[in-house]
């Protein structure tokens, strides 16, 4: 499955970036390699670009761009990282 192929509020795992060599570069350095977490927060009213966010930080690529890179379904409309070891504890 393609990252351009899941819809707003999903949150998937990064398997592998594709495309041309610097495009590849560019997107792991903002954060986006194997093995992180991604949600698609919205897409612009044409369609094109999608708003991800990844790692806490909000980035937005183009739906051609997001075909290229292969992701593995998690959850649907959970946070990237949100896990109970990462929750403060609440005292009862």
């Amino acid at each position: 499955m393609m990252l351009a192929d899941i819809a707003v509020g999903d949150t998937v795992t990064v398997e592998h970036v594709g495309g041309p060599r610097a495009f590849r570069r560019r997107l792991m350095e903002l954060g986006l390699l194997p093995g992180t977490r991604v949600r698609l927060v919205g897409v612009a009213p044409l369609g094109d670009p999608l708003e991800l966010l990844v790692r806490g930080a909000s980035l937005s690529i183009r739906r051609a761009e997001a075909e290229s890179i292969r992701i593995v379904q998690v959850a649907q409309g959970t946070m990237p990282d949100s896990s109970p070891a990462a929750s403060p504890a609440r005292a009862s």
